[in-house]
């Protein structure tokens, strides 16, 4: 098996028997090191200091008083939401552990940017023996935001980071216009010409996936998300693609995004749906459980509707969270 996604830093993680991963020494001095968290040129030297202490000894416990000697608040404010991140990581069993308690707690004043990268740790020791390139690369959505347009009659989705940073090229060729600006011309569809190559470019993430309906990118979905309840929740599921929901005594949904909950919630309180919302969804799922004892017991043996939509804006960003924690688990359900 190739390496796929190296800069998510999973390589320095230990795993337990369980096959959880574990937080090591060397994983949160690589995390001290990346360049949202190193100290800017203009920080106090409190900061530096911080930051030095921490490279030497990553789990030393960090006081309140060297918070408040932080000059910036923005500073004091990023120190402390990265210091309450990893005493929840080293107080957790596992880092699936530590996911499981901010969904089930509440994710609070954790960053979205901190539950990412979680979430991509997680996929990647959940997917270690996938070999699929449309799964891993529908997994990508996960844990960062896509653009979507629709071309020719599918539907691409392109990491929204690497289009920003192709529109800010100036020797950007625009030759075809689509995905919102001409820079995602220069990246490519992931094909059967192309697919062997996306694990050694994994981390460039500049591979369009074709989600549009039928097609593979839609289906890795549908695996990764049945992986990534098995991984985290040890329940078997079942996903598979909709083009539409045909059920007049539908029980459950889950939105697996803002925008898609609340156009949920107002189909199930019967409330009008503007047809601009209607066009923002992308895709449809029906999960079951392969068990359905493990359900509770007034859905028990009942589909649950998935919803996939994008924003106003064209972009894509899918709260795993929501999938965990709307799940209609029931008490005999064993848990991880």
């Amino acid at each position: 098996m190739k390496e796929f996604w190296v800069s998510s830093g999973h390589h320095l993680l230990d795993v337990d028997m369980g096959g959880g991963l574990v937080v090591s020494d060397d994983f949160l001095k690589a995390y001290l090191a990346r360049p949202e968290v190193m100290p800017p040129l203009d920080a106090c030297a409190a900061e530096r200091a911080l930051h030095t202490k921490l490279m030497a000894d990553p789990r030393r416990t960090v006081t309140h008083a060297e918070l408040a000697g932080l000059k910036d608040p923005d500073a004091r404010e990023n120190w402390t939401l990265l210091m309450a991140f990893r005493d929840l990581l080293l107080a957790s069993p596992t880092l699936e552990a530590a996911y499981l308690r901010l969904v089930r707690g509440g994710a609070g004043s954790t960053p979205p940017l901190f539950i990412n990268q979680l979430t991509q740790l997680i996929l990647r020791n959940a997917l270690h023996d996938e070999t699929d390139p449309y799964v891993l690369r529908a997994a990508e959505c996960f844990f960062r935001p896509q653009k979507l347009s629709a071309s020719n009659g599918t539907i691409l989705l392109a990491d929204q980071e690497t289009v920003e940073k192709l529109e800010g090229d100036p020797h950007v060729t625009p030759l075809v216009a689509m995905l919102g600006g001409a820079a995602v011309t220069e990246m490519e569809v992931l094909n059967p010409e192309n697919e062997r190559t996306y694990q050694a470019r994994s981390d460039g993430f500049d591979l369009v996936l074709d989600f549009g309906t039928g097609r593979q990118g839609r289906d890795g979905f549908a695996r990764v998300i049945e992986t990534f309840i098995r991984h985290l929740l040890a329940l078997d599921v079942v996903v598979k693609p909709l083009a539409e929901v045909r059920d007049d005594q539908w029980t459950w949904f889950i939105g697996l995004d803002a925008e898609a909950t609340r156009i949920g919630n107002a189909f199930w309180n019967q409330q009008p749906v503007e047809p601009e919302a209607l066009e923002r969804i992308v895709a449809l799922f029906q999960l079951t459980f392969s068990d359905a004892r493990q359900m509770l017991p007034d859905v028990s043996g009942k589909p649950v509707y998935l919803i996939l939509a994008m924003t106003a804006d064209r972009v894509v960003r899918v709260k795993p969270v929501n999938l965990i924690a709307g799940l209609p688990v029931g008490q005999a359900a064993v848990v991880s």
